[in-house]
C-alpha cells in the first residue's frame, strides 16, 4: 500500500508540475495549441493562470517534500486534499464550460488525489 501511496503521490506531483506551463506560456498560445480542451485559459486572466500555476508548483512540493525530509509529513494528507479541491473546480469549470468529453483527466486526478489523501491519513500515515 505504501508504494502504491507514494507511486500516486509521484504521478500526481508530475502532472502538477508539467501543468504550470501555464504560467510561463501565453495563454493565447496555450489555447491555439491544445485545440478546443484548452481553450479554457482565455476565461482567466493572466494573473489568474499565475496564480494557478504557483498553487501547482506548491502542491507538487507539498506531495512530496514534507515525508522525504521528514519535517511535518501531516502536510502530505493535507496536501492531498488541497489538489483534489482543485481538481473538484477544474472538473467544476468545464461542466460549466459544457466540455463533458475533457473532464474525464480531471477526475481520474481528483480520485488519486483522495486516495493519496485517505491513504496518508489512515492506513499508511506518516505519524503512526
Amino acid at each position: 500500500m505504501n508504494l502504491a501511496l507514494w507511486i500516486v503521490t509521484g504521478l500526481l506531483a508530475a502532472v502538477l508540475l508539467v501543468s504550470t506551463s501555464k504560467m510561463f506560456v501565453p495563454r493565447e498560445k496555450i489555447a491555439a495549441m491544445g485545440g478546443h480542451a484548452a481553450e479554457w485559459v482565455m476565461d482567466f486572466s493572466p494573473g489568474a493562470l499565475r496564480v494557478i500555476g504557483t498553487l501547482e508548483i506548491l502542491a507538487a512540493a507539498g506531495l512530496i517534500l514534507p515525508a522525504v525530509l521528514d519535517i511535518a509529513p501531516v502536510l502530505v494528507p493535507v496536501t492531498a486534499t488541497c489538489v483534489a479541491l482543485l481538481f473538484a473546480g477544474a472538473a467544476t469549470m468545464r461542466l460549466r464550460r459544457g466540455e463533458r468529453a475533457t473532464i474525464v483527466p480531471d477526475l481520474v486526478y481528483l480520485a488519486l488525489a483522495v486516495f493519496v489523501a485517505w491513504g496518508r491519513f489512515g492506513p499508511e500515515s506518516f505519524t503512526g
